[in-house]
Parts: structure tokens; sequence; C-alpha cells
């Protein structure tokens, strides 16, 4: 470029390419690359998010670190590193093993419980991924089966409920890539957001719109639920009849799944309950026990009634007498009415008795808070694998025999049964942010692997790019990383999560473990 005032040759800064992902970004100085975790310093590709380290100490001081070789402030590390069983590399800011020829970022070695061991960690980059929701609330967000949608694009759907919960299932790689540019934008979106515990609101086919965020209570319809139903209609029945006795003739626990009547029902023949003459609207299944009172909804115990007296016929005048009450309660206790049968046998409400108000509580106490819980669900393919071993394979059997163990940002996951490396682990047991995304689209999970370093040689694995932890804490980097890092985040490891490196997490015996 030629200034043509001065006469002055000026070199253009030439952009530097990103091969971080499928994208592969020409990013120029001073910017970063479509998905913000990648930037161009002066010619240098930096990963911008900061590695992450779990450290095994009570408090987080959730300072940011630089490497060694920064000098200068008071948070530059001076060696006085804790000890290799009180340290674990997460892969969180790691940066990616894609396009899948070259070993993990970190290959890293540590001494735990006098046991040499290998952790090997990688930002995974993940197409086939997604998360189960699970939302406690009695109310009906919508049919099984129904579209979940964000800004009007499907990400997923309502699937089956389990109890006291209502479940989705979101993302995947048909709307991550088989749908619309849009639509795998936003489910990206969305899947980011929910497992970096934000909250995300979700519009469902001919049902509600809730407010998810993992930890936290969910909002139908602009409401805040508060609890979960501690059981059904007759579980309830179950556990509070013998504390009914004596003070209301007749209880009936509203539930869209399985109402409960104690005069019928079995816990209420066991100690004598007396017949009331009752009748209600249902599907009766054993005694005392109907399904399908009303449909479902967002009123009463997860039915769509307002008044539960109509899901009742007129009593059996035979049976039933002038003055006698009954208590219809939902699942959690919030919603409760007393009634008193007139001369013409029909309820009318009345005041709660003072009598009956601690049982009411009772229910409300045996019910635990609502929440949303987030699990984030990804398969571990080849580039996951190559970057471990140059035999993938062998990292699945490794995985299958229980000799690796695997973790996600540090945090526990389940390892589904059946082929392949298909893991499951919840959100909120993760360090901060510690999901990011490319716009393929996909997204970034953190994952690593921790074996025995006998173990890890078996399988074939990178030994060449094996580090001592002291020098990745040091920002060493192995000689197959072509980025820079930014710093280090230390984070306190939660005591709820097992530690990924403890000794005990390993077979001993493999021949025993297998079977």
């Amino acid at each position: 470029m030629i200034d043509v005032q001065n006469g002055i040759n000026k070199a253009r800064p030439e952009k530097i390419r990103c091969d971080a992902c499928p994208v592969m970004c020409y990013i120029a100085d001073g910017k970063s690359g479509a998905c913000d975790r990648y930037a161009n310093d002066a010619g240098q590709l930096v990963r911008l998010d900061p590695l992450t380290i779990i450290e095994n100490r009570t408090e987080d001081s959730g300072k940011l670190v630089p490497f060694l070789g920064v000098d200068g402030g008071a948070d530059t590390w001076r060696g006085d590193l804790l000890a290799d069983a009180d340290t674990f590399i997460t892969a969180i800011g790691s940066g990616t093993t894609y396009p899948d020829y070259k070993p993990a970022p970190f290959i890293v070695s540590s001494e735990v419980d006098g046991v040499d061991m290998i952790t090997v960690v990688t930002e995974g980059i993940f197409s086939y991924c997604g998360a189960k929701v699970k939302i406690d609330t009695d109310r009906h967000i919508g049919p099984e089966r129904s579209l979940v949608r964000v800004e009007g694009e499907p990400v997923g759907h309502v699937t089956t409920g389990e109890y006291g919960s209502q479940m989705l299932s979101l993302g995947g790689v048909y709307h991550l890539t088989g749908g619309s540019k849009k639509e795998g934008r936003v489910t990206c979106s969305t899947l980011l957001d929910l497992c970096n515990c934000k909250p995300v609101e979700l519009v469902i086919d001919d049902g509600c719109t809730v407010v998810v965020q993992a930890g936290r209570a969910p909002i139908v319809n602009g409401i805040e639920e508060n609890l979960m139903r501690l059981g059904c209609g007759s579980a309830t029945i179950g556990m509070f009849a013998s504390q009914w006795r004596g003070l209301v003739d007749e209880v009936v626990v509203v539930d869209d799944h399985i109402t409960g009547v104690v005069s019928e029902h079995q816990a209420g023949k066991v100690i004598d309950w007396p017949s009331t003459g009752i009748r209600v609207n249902g599907r009766k299944s054993t005694p005392g026990r109907y399904f399908q009172v009303a449909q479902p909804g967002t009123g009463w115990g997860g039915t769509d009634l307002q008044d539960p007296l109509n899901m009742l016929s007129d009593f059996n005048p035979k049976i039933a007498r002038v003055g006698q009450s009954m208590l219809m309660v939902s699942t959690t206790g919030e919603q409760y009415a007393y009634y008193v049968l007139d001369a013409d046998l029909v309820p009318i409400k009345q005041d709660l008795p003072e009598a009956l108000r601690g049982s009411v509580e009772r229910i409300a106490e045996n019910c635990e808070p609502a929440l949303c819980s987030v699990l984030f669900m990804g398969g571990a393919g080849g580039s996951l694998r190559s970057g471990v071993t140059e035999n993938p394979v062998k990292l699945t059997r490794s995985v299958k025999n229980m000799l690796t163990v695997i973790t996600v940002g540090g945090a526990p996951c389940h390892v589904w049964p059946g082929g392949g490396i298909t893991v499951m682990a919840d959100v909120t047991r993760m360090p901060e942010n510690a999901f990011g995304y490319v716009p393929t689209p996909a997204l970034v999970a953190p994952i690593e692997f921790s074996m025995r370093l006998q173990d890890y040689q078996a399988l074939g694995g990178h030994m060449d790019s094996v580090m001592p932890i002291a020098d990745a804490i040091k920002g060493r980097v192995g000689p197959q990383n072509d980025h820079i890092l930014s710093g280090q985040r230390p984070v306190a490891h939660r005591p709820d999560n097992p530690w990924p490196t403890r000794a005990r997490n390993y077979s001993w015996n493999p021949d025993e473990r297998r079977r």
C-alpha cells in the first residue's frame, strides 16, 4: 500500500488464519474470530479465554493470574505451586484438537496418591450435542413431542415427563445442521446460554412459555414455581391418611396423573376409614386411584381445573350425610379448599379449620424447591479421541473398562452404555462460562480424560506431548500448539465433585472390572 501524499510505502498488516474450527477465519491484527475465542495479537494467534485450573482450596479468589514471564503485579506466578494432587487443569480455555491430526492441547502428568497419572484436556467442537432439561413443576407445559421454540425457531421438543417434573430434549445435530441457517444459529445460541447457566425463554407449541435457567426455579407463563410435588395424589394419600383420620370425613388429593381419594384408597381401608358416597369423574384405576379427572393444564395438580369441585359428580345419597366434611388439596399443598355438605348434599366451601392446617403445611414441607436442571449431553467423536491416541478405539475401550475417567470442566459425568463415548453432565457443577461456540454452528465444550500413566502408554497415547503439570500451569504449551494462552483462572474445587485424578476412581484390576 502506498501513501501517495507522502510517498511512503506502508505494509498492510496481514491477516492470520485460525484453524481452531472448520470456519477457518482470517483474523486481522487486533481483531477476534467469529467465535470470539481466538484473536490476532500482532500476528500471533491468542486464545482469549483463560485456562481454568481447579485448586483444592476452600476459597475461590476468581482472579485471573498471568502465566510465568509476565513481570510486575502481585498476582505474577512466583513458584508457590500447590502439590500435583491439589491442582487439576480443565479443558476450559485450553484450545481444540481440530483438525484432528494433532495431540490435545494439554497432556499433563502428575502424581496422585503415589500413582503417576495422565490427564488429557481439550475443548471439543460438538455438533452432536444437546441438553436434557428437567423442569420441576406439576403444570402441563405442553403435549409430549411438541416443538420447543426460541425466536420462532424449533430447538427441541417436549419428551416423556418424569415424577414431578416436565422434561425437554433440546439441540442435537438435526436442529444444529439439518434445518435452516437461522435454526442452527438459534439452537446453538440456546444451548450455549443454557449450558452457561443463563436464562432462556422457551415457547412450546400448544403449551406454555417457560423461562429456564439451570439451578433456578422455572417461570411458567410468567409465574415462578415454588415447589416440586412430593408425589402423586395416591402417594400423598398413603403418606398422610393416618394424620387426617378423625379430623375430616373425606380427603381428595387432586393430581393430573393419579388423583387419590382417601375413603376408597387402600391406605384408608387399613385404618377403617368409612365410606362417604363421593363420586369422581375420571377413569378408576384401583380403589381410591383415578386417572384423567380433568384435562392437563396449569390449574390444580397440573390439571385445567380452577374449581376442583368440577371433577366430582353428585354424592351418593344412600351413603353421604348432611354436614359431612371434605378437604381437597393439590400435591404441593399450595392449593387447598375445605367443604361441608349442605342439606342437598352439595359441597359448600368453608374456612379451613386450624386442625387441618398443619396437615396441609406438612404436604408443602415435604416438597422440594422447584428447580430447572440442565444436563449437557454430547458424543466424543474422532477429533477428541485422536487427540488422546493415534488409535481412537483404544480410548473408547479404556473408558468402557473404567480405566479412564471422563470429566467435563472438572465435573463428573455419566457415560452411557453402548457404542462410542456419549457423556452427560450437570452444568451447575462446572466452573462459570465453561462453554463456548463456533459458528459452524456447534457448541464448544470442555472434556478431560484422566488415567494412570501405564494405562495411557497401553492405549498408545501421545507420550511425546506429555508435560509435567507444573509446566502446564506456567503456560509452557507443547510443540504441537500454535497459539498462546492469555492467562489462567484459578477456581476452587467444589466439595461435592469427586477429585478427577484420585487413584480410587480407577480400576486396579481391569479383569475384575470386566467381569
